[in-house]
């Protein structure tokens, strides 16, 4: 159990370091404290509400399966909102899903996901929210990419190029940088970070070969979820399915 003294310290910590990345922020010029702020805030409602229904979520398949729809809308949203593409953000819907739905239906097809809303719940998340990651991050450089050389776009046109092609061809490499984060946390796996399944696993009570076997399977799915995101949202760029709704491609952090 937890007491008072351990929740003020707790506090004391969380106060801290909130402050201290919104000071950092705003004494070096690169945003303003309220980003920091509000992402805190909202951290600890969502966290206090999930903690208040997860146990009755986690014994319910029906209210897992909701739960997981839940997280989807809500990387859905976010995403779109990042990439400043309007109503046509629910495009970003099929990146995000592409990948995430099949890796979480295999893993519980052969077994080594068990159909219970304790297991289904934190690796949904992570599959999701990693797509979210990279579908964001690939289709700012895309549409960035766009603007920025829309004269190698139309001389690609002026030579025969079709649209589609002509798009492609330009975002696929720029698209293709989101991949360096889970990349980067595949290869140093164990010797620069121990991801969350691994940590959770251990401190479960879990023996280390579990633990780790289980945090490969799903660094790996995460991996394969996080190409076919960045290659849908190649396609769906190409197509002129997903765009902004205005000009503007600074980064917004509120």
């Amino acid at each position: 159990m937890i007491d008072a003294t351990d929740w003020v310290r707790l506090l004391v910590v969380c106060v801290l370091f909130t402050v201290a990345a919104g000071a950092i922020a705003w004494a070096t010029g690169l945003t303003t404290p309220k980003p920091f702020l509000t992402a805190a805030a909202r951290a600890v409602v969502q966290l206090a509400a999930v903690s208040a229904v997860i146990t009755l979520v986690l014994n319910d398949l029906g209210l897992t399966g909701a739960f997981l729809a839940l997280m989807a809308i809500v990387a859905t949203a976010t995403s779109a909102r990042r990439t400043e593409t309007g109503w046509k953000g629910v495009w970003v819907a099929a990146a995000i899903l592409i990948g995430s739905v099949p890796a979480l239906a295999l893993l519980i097809l052969i077994g080594l996901l068990p159909v219970k809303g304790i297991a289904l719940i934190p690796v949904g998340g992570i599959l999701i929210g990693g797509a979210m990651t990279a579908t964001t991050l690939s289709t700012r450089r895309a549409l960035d990419t766009l603007k920025d050389r829309r004269g190698e776009y139309e001389a690609a046109l002026a030579l025969g190029f079709l649209e589609r092609r002509a798009a492609r061809f330009l975002v696929r490499k720029p698209a293709a940088e989101a991949l360096l984060p889970p990349l980067d946390q595949t290869r140093t796996v164990g010797l620069v970070t121990l991801p969350g399944a691994f940590v959770g696993m251990l401190l479960g009570g879990a023996p280390v070969w579990q633990a780790g076997a289980l945090q490969l399977v799903v660094l790996l799915a995460l991996l394969a979820v996080e190409v076919a995101a960045v290659a849908t949202v190649v396609e769906l760029v190409a197509r002129g399915l997903i765009s902004r709704t205005s000009q503007g491609s600074e980064v917004r952090l509120t």
